[in-house]
């Protein structure tokens, strides 16, 4: 088959007004072009680098908000296109969460994690998000918390959660502190 590409945010979650945070388009190629679209508007484009190109949004306004997708092209053919990454940008109401992980952020392959949010907050839900990829884990309720079981070398990587309340209007957490997990 030929090239594909991926597009995932860092640091993973919703912008807080006025914040920043870096859209990546990674492709199995070193050379190349990669534009960077909005809602189907064509925005920026970048030579790779490695093979990767980063586009950074920094004192995010509502404005900022919206459907990006990345393109792969060689000359003027487009090879690959990305899935869809939404961005939202929000105020943060909430208090920034804590993150954990059970038995601990090193582990044994095979072994069972258990991923665990905790805010200060009686109906706030959270999104479990892991580095590099474009969907968060499945929602979280106060109560919950995440498995993964039989753990393998593919679930390593950066975690962080942020949690939201469904009042009347999403009120948003900042995203916490990152956890590296590590398979032994």
């Amino acid at each position: 088959g030929g090239p594909t590409i991926s597009i995932f945010q860092k640091p993973p979650g919703v912008i807080q007004l006025g914040g920043s945070t870096t859209i990546c388009c990674s492709c199995q190629r070193d050379n190349g072009h990669v534009v960077l679209y909005k809602n189907g508007h064509q925005l920026h484009t970048l030579e790779l680098n490695g093979s990767s190109a980063e586009f950074s949004i920094s004192n995010a306004t509502q404005q900022d908000a919206g459907a990006y997708s990345c393109h792969y092209l060689d000359g003027d053919a487009v090879l690959a296109r990305s899935d869809t990454l939404e961005i939202l940008v929000q105020e943060f109401h909430l208090p920034e969460p804590v993150l954990s992980v059970l038995p601990g952020h090193e582990v044994a392959a095979g072994a069972d994690v258990v991923f665990r949010c905790t805010i200060a907050h009686p109906k706030a839900g959270c999104l479990l998000y892991l580095e590099g990829q474009v969907k968060s884990f499945p929602f979280l309720s106060k109560e919950q918390d995440y498995s993964l079981f039989h753990v393998r070398k593919g679930d390593e990587g950066r975690y962080s959660c942020q949690c939201f309340t469904r009042d009347v209007l999403f009120k948003w957490s900042a995203v916490s502190k990152t956890l590296d997990l590590v398979v032994r």
